[in-house]
């Protein structure tokens, strides 16, 4: 019995650090670092205890213990989160939308500003507490109210729900403005990743709401904007950049829409009918970018030859409340204006691109932050010292600078 605790603790040492060469094996073979990166070190060895994350769990779901997924659930849950003398923080619910109010400690004498926050993740990472220290500083910097919208997802929740969790918090918040001491005319819709893509689309679906207080502005960082087109050049370009890979993008994509197959046929476009993308086109095409992030070199065709099959399975993919980049005109032209930020080093970077062009064409006012060495994810390192980024710094800066200056 002796025996077996001192080889046990060997034998779990030794498999916990063989996972993690392999780890570090795979991110060299398979990533690609930006050149334009500050401090690739740093990058490569988040990466690797990314991928070293991302093995555990594939192994513990062979092996009978957990899936993925519920293994960055218990990771997640695991995360310390440190109080901020200057504010009071609330949890809540919504229904049964968990949500999370950051709110100044120092009375106001007048209403103040409003932030709701929809945090990214891909659909199965991210939370409350994954976000609750970008949360604070953003409510604290900029002297605002923050419902930060902790909606369901992955993996016991897909497709509808996080846009609905999302819609429902929102109209829940904007009802009851005055409980929380904001100012009706002064609610920013924000977001990261997906939700970034959710901001824009609350922003379309709230559009001619009498019964509540309009939307002041949208802040937009890295957006997911459509799943329709996937051979953007920033999807050439970026498809092996962490933290954000085609392959990490489009499995979370398939589990959240339940897709299970037919990855050829969404890549290519083969699953858009001829007379969609004839519509989609003005908006989604590469003519539609500025000639410098257009990818030089022989352009793939697309879409590839209508496949019937894969659009009866796949139609939902088109659906505006996946892509609302393709929302019609009339709706894109009574939006509030919008603040981007793209990153150079991005699969999402066109996203952002088409979107405000589209924006620009409808006579919507846009300020842009193009940051020519940032990454996806990379504003959620700000405040993480050693591990933060130059372009981390800059993005939060930025979004801080806007939000004060639309007052």
């Amino acid at each position: 019995m002796v025996v077996l605790w001192l080889v046990l603790p060997a034998a779990l040492g030794t498999f916990f650090l063989g996972v993690f060469v392999w780890a570090v094996f795979e991110h060299f073979l398979t990533t690609d670092v930006p050149s334009a990166l500050r401090h690739p070190a740093k990058f490569r060895f988040l990466h690797c205890i990314f991928v070293y994350v991302v093995t555990l769990g594939n192994i513990f779901k062979k092996i009978g213990v957990c899936s993925l997924l519920r293994f960055l659930q218990f990771l997640q849950k695991s995360v310390r989160i440190k109080e901020d003398p200057a504010l009071v923080v609330t949890n809540l619910r919504f229904g049964t939308i968990p949500v999370r109010l950051f709110q100044p400690k120092t009375p106001s004498r007048s209403p103040q500003r409003g932030i709701i926050f929809f945090h990214g993740g891909a659909a199965l990472a991210g939370s409350l507490d994954i976000y609750h220290s970008l949360c604070g500083s953003l409510a604290r910097e900029t002297d605002s109210v923050l419902l930060a919208v902790g909606y369901r997802k992955l993996p016991d929740h897909h497709y509808h729900t996080i846009s609905n969790d999302c819609l429902n918090a929102s109209i829940h918040f904007l009802k009851t403005l005055g409980t929380y001491g904001v100012d009706s005319s002064w609610v920013v819709l924000c977001g990261d990743s997906v939700g970034a893509g959710v901001a824009a689309l609350i922003s379309q679906i709230l559009v001619g709401r009498l019964d509540l207080p309009q939307i002041r502005a949208q802040v937009l960082i890295y957006p997911l904007l459509q799943i329709i087109n996937f051979q953007l050049p920033s999807f050439h370009q970026n498809s092996y950049i962490p933290f954000l890979t085609q392959k990490f993008m489009i499995t979370c994509m398939f589990r959240y829409l339940l897709i299970d197959s037919w990855w050829d046929a969404i890549v290519t476009g083969a699953f858009i009918p001829p007379k969609v993308w004839k519509k989609y086109r003005k908006w989604l095409s590469t003519d539609n970018l500025p000639n410098r992030f257009k990818k030089t070199g022989c352009q793939p065709v697309f879409p590839a030859p209508f496949n019937e099959a894969a659009y009866l399975e796949n139609k939902h993919l088109l659906d505006v409340e996946n892509s609302p980049l393709v929302r019609d005109d009339e709706i894109i032209a009574q939006l509030p204006e919008v603040f981007l930020v793209s990153c150079e080093n991005d699969m999402l970077r066109d996203d952002a691109l088409l979107y405000k062009k589209r924006l620009e064409d409808q006579g919507v006012p846009v300020k842009w932050c193009h940051v020519e060495d940032g990454f996806h994810g990379s504003l959620m390192l700000f405040d993480k010292k050693s591990f933060s980024f130059p372009c981390s710094l800059k993005i939060m800066n930025a979004i801080v600078s806007y939000i004060k200056s639309i007052m």
